[in-house]
């Protein structure tokens, strides 16, 4: 059975900006078990990215509680916020950035660099994460000389590399066409059915439906928490069928 892998409490962030204060997130108190895929959406300052900001260790909150893997993260030291997120998340922008010198696959071997993994093992990790998004026969390209579809998959394959508890992704078909847009989000659903928990920030409609639940925000708060209808009952048919 799964157990909460976010939960969250009366979570709050506010921003001064002259002398007034915005409430970006105010007592949003959530819990996502592991194995989910939600999809947060809501408009332009809804709030959704300070919550990613908050839920990627990025930005601590003024206000409330964050356990992430049981472990309330929100009162740890710099120091272990950064392992935790080195280790534990990963991360999927909307406009991915690589080192222009490093191949795809040197690229995607970074994250284990910065966690301290042996460099005789991290090719091997880099390339089996390459695989799971499908563009291992890519892997010596330079970012270059990749589309813009094969960029995104290498992003989410450094993502995956260090088999973080969470993924956490950012607008991440925004720069994309159509086409391109529903293979990004295909191998997300892949993903999600093979076990990972998948957050995508959105303010897209069509890329909310692909969830199996959705948050919106309205006003730093949440105005709706539910499972896609479209989804839902089709990946639950799935998880059934497959004995998952």
């Amino acid at each position: 059975m799964a157990k909460p892998l976010v939960n969250t409490t009366g979570l709050c962030k506010h921003y001064c900006v002259g002398a007034s204060v915005v409430h970006a997130i105010s007592a949003i108190s959530v819990t996502i078990d592991q194995g989910e895929f939600v999809a947060i959406s809501g408009r332009s300052g809804s709030g959704k990215s300070t919550l990613m900001n908050l839920f990627g260790l990025l930005e601590r909150p003024d206000a409330g509680q964050y356990f992430l893997n049981g472990i309330d993260v929100a009162k740890l030291s710099g120091r272990s916020r950064t392992s935790i997120r080195n280790t534990q998340i990963g991360f999927v922008f909307q406009l991915p950035t690589f080192l222009p010198r490093s191949t795809a696959l040197e690229n995607v071997e970074l994250p284990l660099a910065y966690s301290g993994i042996r460099g005789s093992v991290r090719p091997r990790k880099a390339k089996d994460a390459l695989d799971r998004v499908g563009l291992s026969h890519r892997q010596h390209h330079w970012p270059n000389q990749l589309s813009g579809g094969e960029q995104q998959r290498v992003a989410i394959a450094r993502a995956l590399v260090n088999s973080p508890a969470l993924l956490l992704a950012d607008e991440p078909t925004g720069a994309l066409d159509s086409n391109t847009s529903e293979e990004i989000l295909s191998l997300f659903q892949e993903l999600h059915r093979d076990g990972s928990t998948i957050i995508v920030v959105t303010h897209a409609p069509d890329v909310a439906e692909r969830a199996a639940r959705r948050i919106t925000l309205h006003d730093g708060r949440i105005a709706e928490d539910d499972s896609c209808p479209k989804l839902g009952p089709l990946l639950r048919a799935i998880s059934s069928g497959s004995g998952r």
